[in-house]
């Protein structure tokens, strides 16, 4: 299934090939700058820019622009914001919650949504983040570790897990084809579905919008949050239905150790009786810069660490941890329903400030050093308020939580950080198999997802030795 193209906002010029009409509606606008390299392009340069600029919806770049940039809110101080604390599972509650979702599985009522438009870029990798290798002795990709996952799970719960992946305009070509060349690792193509989400111009600061060529305008992703419209428009909640799925396992596609639908997860949510929830880990400290769960003004959300005061990032409780340490790591789970019925809510945009590359008054690409750019995006956890309630169950940040989001060189969040997390966590899986300390000495161990979803069924027979290397597989 592949719904290729994407869905830009909003209205459409009546004839976008009236070069009259274009320059009356950007003059309207203050944008004529958008047609300064008319003259040079081809026809099918023209048509492009053409369909591009009457796509913008020009009335909402300016709000976005005025209430964002030039006039933004103050933090709400009046909010009545407390800590939403997370639940964990004892291992009797974690074997009847796995039990619990594995039923759900079997009955096929859960599906996997991926939120994958990301380029690797600051990875220093050219291509769509999820085509990215975090340096494993296998070689393997992020999409291919899901895929595996996917694949091992469906296979013990005798249920294919139908897989929604959303993907931009910038990688979504890339995207398919890397699936394709890959022959979907195993899945079968028609329980894969892509699609790509909205994206909305980009401005400087003076809120003219940005050209990334001569004929094109500058465009980024509308943001995570921009996930749910995308869902609904692509046909996505509609296939969900028709196949009878009940909740979807929303996640990023840059952690390398996410549980794709993870059966105890499912089963929790169940237990909650609510329509929401997700997984949080514990702080690792109070600098660490990660939204936590929280409720404001008695709704379940989440607070930016930019929203929080230095005497909340510090506050412990008589335990010592810290009252607002639920940290939110992007793997929700959503009754499907509950999305339908809030898929068009009105969210809030947000504003980030990046360095987009650009044309010039000249016509030269430059690549700025500083950033020089406002893209306007929605986030995912403002539906939240939306529910009448949130679960959330805290786990193992060393099981679960491997981001990949920096290069090497930052020395967190990176591939080199996630690789250790993966092999130190399948280490301990050999460990709990029956390979004593002095065996793994020097080894590294690498579990293939195909051998084990999350270190269950192992035993010293599971695994076999690299000869050529100091390499133990599963």
């Amino acid at each position: 299934m592949d719904i290729a193209g994407v869905k830009l906002i909003l209205k459409l010029v009546p004839n976008p090939h009236d070069l009259d009409r274009l320059r009356s509606l950007t003059a309207r606008h203050g944008q004529e700058h958008l047609l300064r390299f008319w003259d040079a392009l081809d026809a099918a340069q023209r048509a492009q820019l053409a369909q591009d600029i009457g796509a913008i919806d020009f009335d909402l770049m300016a709000r976005l622009h005025r209430d964002l940039l030039q006039n933004p809110s103050p933090i709400h101080t009046s909010e009545k914001i407390k800590p939403l604390e997370g639940s964990s599972l004892t291992s009797a509650t974690r074997a009847s919650m796995t039990e619990a979702g594995m039923k759900a599985l079997r009955e096929g009522k859960a599906a996997a949504f991926l939120v994958a438009g990301g380029q690797g870029t600051r990875l220093g990798h050219e291509g769509p983040k999820g085509t990215f290798d975090i340096g494993l002795p296998s070689g393997k990709s992020l999409f291919q570790l899901q895929a595996e996952r996917l694949l091992k799970l469906s296979k013990d719960c005798g249920k294919t897990v139908p897989w929604y992946i959303m993907t931009s305009r910038d990688n979504h070509a890339a995207t398919t084809a890397f699936f394709e060349v890959n022959h979907f690792f195993g899945l079968n193509r028609n329980d894969v579905m892509f699609f790509s989400q909205a994206e909305l111009p980009v401005l400087d600061s003076n809120g003219k919008v940005l050209l990334a060529e001569k004929g094109r305008v500058s465009l980024g992703p509308n943001g995570n949050g921009g996930c749910f419209p995308a869902l609904k428009s692509s046909g996505a909640l509609e296939d969900m239905k028709r196949r009878g799925v009940e909740w979807v396992f929303t996640y990023s596609v840059d952690n390398a150790l996410v549980k794709v639908c993870d059966p105890a997860f499912i089963g929790f949510t169940l237990a909650s009786n609510l329509p929401a929830a997700s997984k949080a880990v514990a702080k690792s400290g109070p600098s660490e810069r990660v939204g936590v769960f929280c409720l404001r003004n008695d709704g379940p959300s989440v607070i930016e660490y930019s929203e929080m005061t230095p005497e909340m990032c510090a506050e412990k409780n008589a335990q010592g941890r810290l009252v607002y340490g639920a940290g939110n790591v992007a793997m929700h789970l959503f009754r499907r329903d509950f999305l339908e019925a809030h898929a068009d809510s009105s969210l809030p945009y947000h504003l980030a400030r990046k360095k987009i590359p650009y044309v010039d008054t000249l016509g030269n690409v430059v690549s700025p050093t500083e950033p020089n750019a406002s893209k306007f995006e929605l986030f995912m956890f403002d539906l939240f308020p939306q529910a009448p309630g949130m679960a959330v169950l805290e786990v193992e940040r060393t099981e679960e939580f491997a981001p990949v989001k920096n290069p090497t060189t930052a020395g967190v969040d990176s591939p080199a950080t996630a690789r250790k997390l993966m092999l130190d966590l399948h280490r301990r899986w050999a460990s709990s198999a029956g390979f004593s300390e002095q065996e793994l000495e020097g080894v590294e161990v690498e579990v293939s997802p195909l051998a084990s979803y999350a270190g269950e069924g192992l035993n010293r027979a599971s695994f076999h030795r690299d000869t050529s290397r100091p390499l133990l597989k599963a």
